[in-house]
């Protein structure tokens, strides 16, 4: 039964009927055209029901059947159908998704009879049922003959995607593409071409695949493209896929690799920074191979190699400009072109900043300018100078200072070879421990001096080449060995004082910065096992110079050779013409005897090659 009651202007009478029926045979739309109004006068009253009867269409529930709109109301679509009453179908099975009404009067119509309604005399038709009937057909042809059906994505559900083909049907998650869809909410609306690869009419079950479709169609390009791919050729292809290596190109059925290093002569840290996925590109086939269908593709063989002219363009001396694109603990890379790079080593960054890492002077992103230095253009290097757009200060050091005189400076820096001196600001000089004191054994140049004390120092050496200052702090007073050596020769006698006693003699300060060794053989005539327990520190001598070496600085002293030298002064002077004599003890001949040989031994080890 309809849900509000038919109007009944719209039924017709069987009287009208009838007279619409005699109407459409006189215009030929009678059954037997050759019964003539004197035949039908001649027919008995059951003849003629018989004949009124067979004049309409007979109808079966479940067919779809066609018909013309009449009328248009408010709530019904009048429809003839060519039935004995024409039929009522609800105006709301008429409206579009927005609510306007899509048929008009004389419109042709496809609908399903479903039954007739005894009680008011019409027929119960649908538009709906019938399209989805006439739906279902198509599908199940779709199906029988493995063709393509297309359809709206309506929503997303458990597992998979709702699909509008005439009817709802499913589309699995698994078959939505060749590759995983991560998000398929944004396929929602979208049209897809599918196949149906499951179908129950009875359950009203479809389910759909769009891989299949994609799996055939890329296929079929991949069977067109092995056919034409060639090494060298510029193809067209989509960004598909981007790792961090490089991106994968899919050129119709194949996808093939863009390695990052094929990507720009230039630098290219990620291959993001160039490609989207999505994006048509051109590329370069450099490899192919038909068994395993890998393709090699390049961005960058589009355009010439700017290193084949690179040693023309920028040649030794040449001033150039670029900008910072990486910087490292040796120094900073700066592009001068794209696909061409040059090195400032950080020894090149400043004549006289001492430099720890590049940043204290450059940052990646700002434009120098610098000096090239060298290139080799076979292994793509290209050496930087940025010091160079600069005079060189060493060169004046050179000029305005000479070796001898004497600078004033603050002492920077203390190691363990020497002292840094700041002659000029970022011009050191080296103050080596070796310089530092005549006389004393230096360990650590913080025995003489302090960090920040201003020192003044003589020029030994200047070496602008290699950057180097020697400096010397006792040039600045004279050579105490040297005025020693000078004043004195072999055999001479002097007083000294012991400043140490070691188990093989003592050492004598003979002049203040000067010590010679007093030797354990030179101290006493016999041999003393133990210096300290005749001698101690401080003690005073009177000593005869035996050894005098000014090219190692030493100098040996002798006790008993003095002493042999006093006692045959005093034995001559008293009694010269005799063997022995008695001043206070008695000496005879044998006492003699032992000073002579102690004598010509001490002259026998004075080589005259040691005397000036």
């Amino acid at each position: 039964m309809m849900d509000e009651e038919v109007p009944k202007e719209n039924l017709k009478t069987e009287e009208e009927t009838r007279g619409d029926k005699d109407s459409s045979d006189t215009q030929g739309d009678n059954p037997s055209p050759e019964l003539t109004e004197e035949k039908l006068e001649e027919l008995d009253s059951e003849q003629l029901a018989e004949f009124y009867h067979k004049s309409f269409k007979s109808f079966s529930e479940g067919e779809i059947i066609e018909g013309i709109v009449i009328k248009v109301s408010s709530n019904w679509i009048l429809v003839d159908i060519g039935y004995k009453s024409d039929a009522l179908v609800p105006l709301q099975e008429f409206r579009d998704s927005e609510g306007n009404i899509t048929v008009k009067s004389g419109d042709k119509v496809n609908l399903l009879f479903e039954y007739v309604e005894n009680m008011e005399g019409y027929l119960v038709l649908s538009k709906e049922k019938a399209e989805k009937m006439k739906v279902w057909d198509q599908i199940e042809k779709a199906y029988n003959e493995n063709s393509v059906v297309t359809g709206r994505v309506i929503e997303r559900i458990k597992g998979g995607l709702t699909v509008d083909i005439g009817v709802k049907a499913f589309l699995p998650g698994s078959q939505v593409d060749v590759r995983p869809v991560r998000n398929l909410d944004t396929l929602r609306g979208k049209e897809l071409e599918m196949k149906v690869i499951k179908l129950n009419k009875r359950r009203g079950n479809i389910v759909l695949s769009r891989k299949v479709v994609i799996e055939e169609e890329n296929r079929r390009k991949r069977e067109q493209l092995l056919a034409s791919l060639t090494e060298g050729e510029i193809v067209k292809g989509i960004v598909k896929n981007i790792t961090e290596y490089g991106a994968f190109i899919d050129l119709g059925g194949i996808d093939g690799l863009l390695h990052i290093t094929d990507m720009s002569w230039g630098r290219v840290n990620h291959p993001s920074e160039l490609f989207v996925i999505g994006d048509e590109v051109e590329v370069v086939v450099l490899k192919f191979d038909r068994d395993s269908n890998r393709v090699s593709l390049g961005y960058k063989q589009k355009t010439p190699d700017p290193w084949l002219k690179a040693e023309e363009k920028y040649p030794v001396g040449f001033r150039v400009r670029g900008k910072v694109v990486s910087l490292t603990d040796y120094g900073a890379f700066i592009e001068l072109e794209e696909g061409i790079e040059g090195l400032i080593h950080i020894s090149e960054m400043s004549w006289n900043k001492r430099i720890k890492h590049p940043s204290r002077i450059v940052s990646i992103g700002d434009t120098v300018e610098a000096v090239v230095l060298h290139i080799d253009q076979s292994l793509r290097r290209i050496s930087l100078g940025l010091k160079q757009t600069e005079p060189n200060p060493w060169k004046m050091i050179e000029e305005k200072y000479s070796i001898g005189s004497v600078i004033k400076g603050r002492l920077r820096n203390l190691t363990d070879f020497g002292a840094f001196v700041e002659v000029e600001e970022g011009i050191d000089g080296l103050i080596h421990i070796s310089d530092m004191s005549w006389t004393k054994r230096i360990k650590h140049p913080s025995e003489m001096l302090k960090k920040g004390d201003i020192v003044e120092a003589v020029i030994l050496n200047i070496d602008a080449e290699s950057q180097r200052l020697s400096l010397g702090l006792k040039q600045m007073t004279p050579n105490v060995w040297e005025e020693f050596f000078k004043k004195h020769r072999m055999g001479d006698v002097i007083k000294g004082k012991i400043v140490s006693i070691t188990n093989f003699g003592a050492f004598v300060e003979l002049t203040p910065g000067v010590e010679g060794l007093l030797h354990v053989s030179e101290l006493d005539k016999e041999r003393l096992t133990d210096p300290k327990q005749k001698y101690k520190a401080g003690e005073t001598l009177t000593l005869k110079i035996v050894k005098l070496d000014p090219q190692e600085r030493k100098i040996g002293l002798s006790l008993t050779a003095y002493l042999a030298d006093k006692e045959k002064v005093d034995i001559e002077k008293f009694a010269p013409e005799r063997g022995g004599v008695i001043i206070g003890d008695v000496i005879d001949k044998k006492t003699l005897s032992q000073l002579e040989k102690s004598k010509r031994k001490h002259k026998k080890s004075a080589s005259p090659s040691t005397e000036k």
